[in-house]
């Protein structure tokens, strides 16, 4: 049953925040990839290309789960589980350029190949703020 995302995840999702996303492989064993993640609505969006290790692998489980840390308090952060529902062709690069203009202010560079974009709904999610002071590096 999907979830509704709170407003803290929602401000997390929305900024510049890299999130990880672990997929299932063939065997069983996680495989975990550091992506750009967008949103509609409730909806995470990833996108890629239909080689990568993430889509075959959701193309064959949909079950995902997704960490975001905030990168000017990593100790606030949300752990995400849900599937992929939907695998939406990307053939005008509108949805991989919207996502690159958030995280780089540019579309993105490479159209030589279209992809797709994956389409996540969240089933579970918990989002915490630890107590700490971040010192940066």
């Amino acid at each position: 049953m999907a979830t509704a995302l709170t407003a803290d995840i929602i401000r997390l999702v929305d900024a510049r925040n890299f999130a990880h996303l672990a997929t299932i492989m063939r065997d069983g064993s996680p495989h975990s990839a550091p992506v750009w993640i967008g949103r509609e609505g409730d909806r995470l969006i990833v996108c890629t290309d239909e080689s990568s290790v993430k889509a075959r692998n959701t193309a064959r489980d949909p079950r995902v789960a997704v960490s975001i840390l905030d990168l000017k308090d990593p100790y606030s952060e949300a752990q995400l589980r849900g599937r992929v529902v939907d695998r939406r062709a990307d053939s005008d690069f509108k949805l991989l350029d919207g996502i690159a203009r958030k995280y780089t202010d540019e579309p993105y560079p490479d159209h030589s190949e279209p992809g797709i974009a994956l389409v996540i709904e969240i089933d579970k999610a918990r989002y915490s703020k630890e107590p700490f002071k971040h010192t940066p590096l």
